[in-house]
């Protein structure tokens, strides 16, 4: 019996009733609202919305992506590198690196 109660498929199949069953009650007692153009609308907090998109192409996503690629890559290798003089050097060209994806 508890081979069957723990199947994949069972449990799914119990689960799956609950959350149906839990969704009919929580339907059932929620406060009804009135219906608005403002409730159904996207943009619903008084403002128009702006008409030009905010970041126009994926340029701000590569380098924010880049900067965080550089700056776990960096740490990774400082955390590895069992403080050797070297990493002084490796630590200054990242400060480098970062400062220039920075400023862009």
């Amino acid at each position: 019996m508890a081979d069957t109660l723990l199947s994949p498929l069972f449990a799914f199949i119990i689960y799956g009733s609950l959350v149906g069953i839990l969704s009919l009650a929580g339907k059932g007692v929620s406060m009804r609202g009135k219906t608005s153009q403002a409730k159904t609308s996207s943009y619903a907090s008084g403002e128009e919305h702006d008409t030009e998109p905010a970041a126009p192409g994926y340029r701000p996503f590569f380098v924010v992506a880049l900067f965080f690629a550089v700056l776990h890559l960096g740490v990774l290798m400082l955390g590895t590198s069992g403080l050797a003089p070297v990493s002084l050097v490796y630590l200054g060209g990242l400060m480098l690196a970062l400062l220039a994806l920075i400023l862009g």
